[in-house]
């Protein structure tokens, strides 16, 4: 926040009660919302409102103007007021190691290859634990509040990263709330393998995932994956269809494996890009079995844009994300994350919600109206990692918000927002960015 701005903030600790007036919220990231309190003239689903904070928690919404003119509180001049979002996708195992292993051509295969040779080469405990914190690190600064990591799962990489992880979400406890994913090959769950990752995954309260593609034996390798996870009450996360390939329906058989199982706990599938490159009418049956499923979906907009319909001296052709819009048509929970960050595949990237929102809203076109496509960011991802109390603004819940000087989306989306203020209960985070130099010594 430019210096003023920041130093109103100043009386504000933990146990302290205070205003934040004349605030502009998403109705659609406010929980209950007092009947009174009106959309903003001009639409865009904004309102404006007085918070009340107490003790770290939001004690009351009311409408704009309406908090005592005097005690203690902050004006924010109608800016924007945003619960802290939740990164529902994300690979803090693989994260910034571009500067010892770029993707030699930008595709899907580069960067398998140049993932492996990394891995291979110097994933030891030390390597992911330092990575891994510098991620957290912008996250937290970013004013993220929970993330969920996947985690490369198969051999030697398991009893070095998992206890790695473990470490790591106790270190960040109160701070950043932590699940991990296995990541292994769909194939695996047709090996005696799957139950020694199933295991692994329920000794340290995790999700059970892979990757799915069109294998022979997929519905099988299905079956086994869910019945696995009921056995130990895991719910489920799957990388899906990464792929411009029209044949790649894995979805379609993940939705009819839910219901043929008849698993009752959460299954995310992330990516889902095939979908785009399908017929309107295979795309959309899909779509309605998923929904009939209970299904829930992440779009990773700036990895699959990165990577997706790639070749040399030819401009892509197609976006390589999924059909958000249809998809919450049907009712399906839709969010967007972060996923890869400064690795072979995604060169770029920040682990800053605020960045994955705004590009997802100009890939994906979710605007005109921006109706409730906010709730991508927090309220949906918050429901699928089964955290209660993040994701919304609401009396009883937690005052982790981000403060942005921003006053409308066209202001919020058309600036990084360097500038916004983080509290965490309630109490301004000093927290910044970590410089890459931090990392240096991996690289030597």
């Amino acid at each position: 926040m430019p210096i003023p701005f920041q130093k109103s903030f100043a009386g504000a600790s933990l146990g302290a009660k205070f205003w934040l007036k004349k605030a502009t919220v998403p109705l659609s990231l406010v929980e209950d919302p007092p009947p009174e309190v009106a959309i903003r003239a001009g639409g865009d689903g904004l309102a404006t409102v007085d918070l009340r904070i107490e003790h770290g928690k939001v004690a009351a919404v009311v409408p704009g103007g309406t908090a005592p003119c005097c005690g203690p509180g902050v004006t924010l001049e109608n800016g924007l007021v945003w619960p802290c979002p939740v990164d529902l996708h994300t690979h803090l195992d693989k994260g910034h190691i571009w500067a010892r292993q770029e993707n030699p051509d930008g595709t899907f295969m580069g960067a398998l290859g140049a993932v492996e040779r990394d891995r291979e080469a110097h994933w030891s405990a030390r390597d992911v634990a330092a990575r891994m914190e510098f991620g957290l690190k912008c996250s937290y600064a970013h004013g993220t509040a929970a993330v969920r990591t996947h985690l490369d799962s198969l051999g030697k990489q398991a009893e070095i990263s998992w206890p790695v992880f473990a470490e790591a979400r106790e270190r960040w406890a109160g701070r950043i709330t932590l699940q991990a994913v296995s990541l292994i090959m769909i194939e695996t769950y047709l090996t005696d393998e799957a139950v020694r990752i199933a295991d692994l995954v329920q000794r340290h309260g995790g999700v059970l995932g892979c990757v799915s593609y069109m294998i022979q034996d997929l519905d099988a390798a299905l079956d086994r994956l869910f019945a696995l996870a009921a056995e130990r009450g895991l719910d489920v996360d799957f990388h899906v269809d990464e792929t411009g390939d029209p044949g790649a329906e894995s979805l379609h058989h993940i939705a009819r494996a839910v219901l043929r199982t008849g698993f009752k706990g959460r299954v995310l599938c992330g990516h889902c890009c095939s979908l785009a490159a399908q017929e309107p009418e295979r795309a959309l049956a899909t779509l309605d079995l998923a929904a009939e499923a209970g299904l829930c979906v992440v779009t990773l907009p700036m990895c699959n844009l990165y990577l997706q319909d790639r070749a040399p001296g030819r401009t892509p052709r197609w976006r390589g994300v999924t059909l958000l819009h249809e998809m919450r048509a049907r009712g399906i929970p839709v969010a967007v994350a972060s996923d890869n960050c400064r690795d072979p595949f995604y060169g770029y990237g920040d682990h800053d919600m605020v960045e994955v929102y705004r590009e997802a809203t100009r890939i994906l076109h979710l605007d005109r109206p921006f109706g409730d496509w906010p709730r991508t960011t927090a309220p949906v991802p918050a429901h699928v990692m089964r955290l209660p109390d993040a994701g919304l603004i609401g009396a009883g819940r937690t005052a982790d918000l981000i403060v942005f000087r921003a006053r409308t989306y066209s202001e919020l989306l058309s600036r990084p927002q360097s500038d916004r203020t983080v509290l965490r209960a309630g109490v301004p985070l000093e927290a910044k960015v970590p410089d890459y130099r931090e990392l240096d010594e991996l690289f030597a």
